[in-house]
């Protein structure tokens, strides 16, 4: 495991051609809220700061290329491109070896995905918003064959006790279920007490967990942070409005056997 504290590897076992990483809000160059290792260019920190944070990561990892996208709370997934500007997307996936999927998120979940041959990789910004709108599914298209085929990291994400939502996200979540065994997965993964009339707490990783199951994806792994809960390592939209955003990248190293 990596010492450097400004990331970390995830213990996922994925194939020997794929890599990835996850930031944490640790040992960059940014001040203020945005202290210290924010990845994000629209949350108003100073542009040189996140170049420079940007730049590190890159050196650090080794990689040639990361594809950085401006989210939109969509439900668009777009091939990676190696130097291409930030298109308006969800997530991205690649079959290039050296150019890395990257999403941003500070509560909402970080999704990572492969093959089990390590021939394609993807990331996927799942809020509720997209989770109810089929980022999820818009990801897994990307694949050939079924999602049996699959394997899929759950990021650093706001936790079950702490996201406070209204009637209309469930109703949203259970308008996406796919089948009855999927409603009920969904119904599960809202409880009632919340501070104010009419809300719940809402489970994304279980949100994520349900719909990846119900389009065929069991080997999941992560899912065991809290964004809010977690200051010292991960920035978090709903503790802080002004603050930074954790990159989640993936990224093949070889294809065919040749390195990248």
């Amino acid at each position: 495991m990596d010492t450097d504290t400004s990331y970390w590897r995830p213990n996922w076992d994925t194939p020997a051609t794929v890599e990835c990483c996850i930031t944490t809000r640790r040992g960059g160059s940014s001040a203020g809220p945005y202290g210290s290792n924010n990845m994000a260019t629209h949350v108003g920190d100073q542009p040189a700061a996140v170049a420079r944070n940007r730049s590190a990561l890159q050196a650090k990892l080794g990689i040639a290329h990361i594809q950085w996208l401006q989210q939109v709370h969509g439900a668009d997934v777009c091939a990676a491109q190696p130097a291409a500007a930030p298109p308006a997307a969800d997530g991205c996936f690649t079959r290039a070896a050296g150019l890395a999927c990257c999403v941003l998120t500070a509560d909402c979940l970080p999704i990572l995905v492969c093959d089990r041959q390590g021939s394609q990789v993807a990331a996927l910004h799942a809020g509720w918003r997209g989770l109810a709108g089929g980022i999820i599914a818009a990801g897994l298209s990307t694949f050939a064959g079924s999602g049996a085929g699959l394997l899929a990291y759950l990021g650093p994400a706001i936790g079950p006790s702490r996201f406070e939502v209204g009637g209309e996200v469930l109703q949203a979540c259970l308008a996406a279920a796919r089948n009855a065994a999927h409603r009920c997965a969904i119904e599960a993964a809202f409880s009632s007490g919340g501070a104010r009339p009419g809300h719940y707490y809402a489970d994304l990783y279980a949100l994520a967990r349900a719909e990846l199951r119900a389009l065929g994806v069991d080997d999941i792994a992560g899912g065991g942070h809290c964004t809010y809960s977690e200051s010292a390592s991960f920035y978090s939209y709903r503790r802080e409005a002004r603050t930074g955003r954790m990159a989640s990248l993936i990224w093949l190293t070889e294809v065919n056997g040749s390195r990248g």
